[in-house]
């Protein structure tokens, strides 16, 4: 694992909570995307050293909806950043850690992603994320 990469937040509402983030604590929006396969639409927010990556659902059938349904709003999991993510899912299966994916899928960013379950990891939701390199050598 090379850093946490991002802090991923269940919202229920993008446009109800991006105003706490950008004008009580002042911090900056990157960009909103649509991630379709996870039915999620994804406000990417820098607060320094690490993302925060709020998380609305588009559909109440999706994973988000469910985890608000039941826990309410808050955060969902913690992303750690990866090299060869294949090989880390590998690694951890190696050792006894139950993976949600054991390939990784496309997620928001273009990066490539893997959840570990959480009953393997403390009752935490961990995620693999492989992101690509821009041209000029930075993470998108």
């Amino acid at each position: 694992m090379k850093k946490v990469d991002h802090i991923g937040i269940a919202v229920r509402s993008l446009q109800e909570t991006l105003p706490f983030y950008q004008e009580t604590l002042g911090l900056p929006l990157l960009k909103i995307e649509e991630v379709e396969s996870e039915r999620v639409r994804v406000a990417f927010i820098d607060s320094g050293n690490v993302k925060l990556e709020l998380l609305e659902p588009t559909d109440s059938g999706s994973a988000i909806a469910k985890f608000i349904e039941k826990k309410g709003e808050g955060i969902h999991h913690v992303a750690f950043g990866v090299d060869s993510i294949q090989e880390r899912i590998d690694e951890l299966k190696e050792n006894g850690i139950r993976m949600i994916q054991d390939a990784p899928k496309s997620g928001a960013g273009g990066a490539q992603v893997a959840f570990m379950h959480p009953k393997s990891a403390n009752g935490v939701l961990y995620e693999l994320c492989e992101k690509q390199m821009t041209s000029g050598g930075e993470e998108q």
